[in-house]
């Protein structure tokens, strides 16, 4: 089983022109720390992290994407800090009436209409984040509880309001579909619901800057910048194929087991890999909370920029234990890089249902 300190020597025994790609694209190496665990610290230790070895010599892997700027710090050993959980939920707030359970009568909709399908139904966002932008309630309440023909009938129900929704606004034309599983993950409401955004002007600010980005990487090395990227995570062991879909377990992920799949439109197929690949890691990498989107080019209107070379991308990320009284993420997260507590390799295994490979000798090894 690899782990994500074998990635310098998986980079080092790559073919050159391989090895060459990797590293425009990535910036890898691996930090030591080491601190002294006191007597009477030793037994909690020991049963807490495995070993007082393991605490007193540990091993960061720093990756940064030269290309993004984004940036990640793993150390697997994170995953056993001692959190709080939260204090079990009151009865009054157990019995929190559902605001999604009837939303034709109880949600608003937007000025143009609903858009309703088979097992779910859309309403004008509330509290709105953009002019153009709604909710899409699912008819099942559990967020872990989804088919493949659910997701596919929200991604059928989500493009139906875009289109409505572009009808009656034609300036607005940039699409997004995101998806907050669970209160964890950011959702206000617990029953499950995605939202929807078509803004007017340009895209959203982190879709653009990725694009950009893209863009300056094939001026500069004359290479479509998402399939070298899909490539370089395939080389290392990190691709995988759904529902006849490429993809990769990040490198730089925003949060843990950051799972990316190419499409090439917002359609059947991305939504049952969308959905193969969370159920994977639900029922195999204790993913209990999650984010998931799907970033797009425009979908309506004429194209004033470049997006030739921009896929479909659905992503997912781990937004931790559910029950943890602290946060997922930090200030460290947000003003500097990523501290990531899941192993890429290990995340790959649990989509792929397969050994990554045999082990290497680490690098940090002597």
């Amino acid at each position: 089983m690899r782990h994500i300190t074998d990635l310098p020597a998986l980079i080092a025994q790559l073919p050159e022109a391989q090895r060459l790609r990797f590293e425009r694209l990535f910036d890898v190496w691996i930090e030591s720390g080491r601190c002294l665990v006191p007597d009477a610290m030793r037994d909690w230790v020991t049963q807490r992290f495995g070993s007082v070895n393991d605490v007193e010599t540990q091993y960061i892997v720093r990756v940064t994407n030269q290309i993004t700027w984004e940036g990640a710090a793993f150390n697997p050993l994170r995953a056993r800090r001692p959190l709080q959980a939260r204090p079990p939920v009151g009865p009054s707030q157990a019995n929190e009436p559902d605001l999604f359970a009837d939303p034709l009568n109880m949600t608003t909709a937007d000025v143009f209409g609903r858009a309703i399908g088979e097992h779910c139904v859309t309403t004008s966002n509330l509290a709105r984040w953009d002019g153009q932008c709604a909710v899409l309630i699912f008819n099942e309440p559990d967020p872990f509880a989804f088919t493949a023909d659910q997701m596919r009938d929200y991604f059928q129900t989500a493009l139906a309001w875009a289109t409505r929704a572009h009808e009656a606004d034609p300036d607005a034309r940039y699409f997004i579909w995101i998806w907050n599983g669970g209160p964890a993950g950011g959702a206000s409401i617990p029953h499950a619901h995605a939202q929807l955004g078509l803004a007017r002007r340009r895209h959203y600010a982190r879709v653009e800057g990725l694009r950009r980005a893209a863009l300056n990487y094939c001026e500069q090395h004359g290479a479509d910048y998402f399939q070298d990227l899909l490539a370089a995570h395939a080389d290392v062991g990190l691709g995988f194929e759904i529902d006849g879909l490429p993809g990769f377990v990040s490198l730089t992920p925003l949060r843990g087991k950051d799972t990316w799949i190419l499409g090439r439109a917002f359609d059947d197929q991305l939504a049952g890999a969308l959905a193969g690949a969370l159920r994977a890691l639900i029922e195999r990498a204790d993913l209990r909370t999650f984010d998931a989107a799907v970033l797009m080019p425009p979908l309506f209107g004429p194209r004033t920029e470049d997006w030739d070379r921009f896929p479909f991308i659905a992503r997912i990320v781990d937004r931790g234990r559910p029950d943890a009284l602290s946060s997922d993420i930090g200030a460290l997260d947000l003003f500097a890089q990523n501290v990531i507590i899941h192993d890429p390799f290990t995340v790959h295994q649990a989509i792929t249902g397969a050994s990554c490979g045999p082990a290497l000798q680490s690098a940090h090894v002597n």
